[in-house]
């Protein structure tokens, strides 16, 4: 009995989207937010 890859390709296809996911939450946390950058824009006004 032959699964011709497709475990492979479902943990590959796992693995990437946990990368791409972690990926966009790091962007999402290190972001300024719009708050931050109202602040910091009166601070040096």
């Amino acid at each position: 009995m032959q699964n011709s890859n497709f475990w492979y390709y479902v943990f590959f296809a796992i693995v990437m989207l946990h990368l791409v996911a972690g990926f966009v939450y790091m962007i999402v946390k290190l972001s300024p937010k719009k708050k931050d950058k109202e602040h910091k824009k009166t601070e040096n006004d």
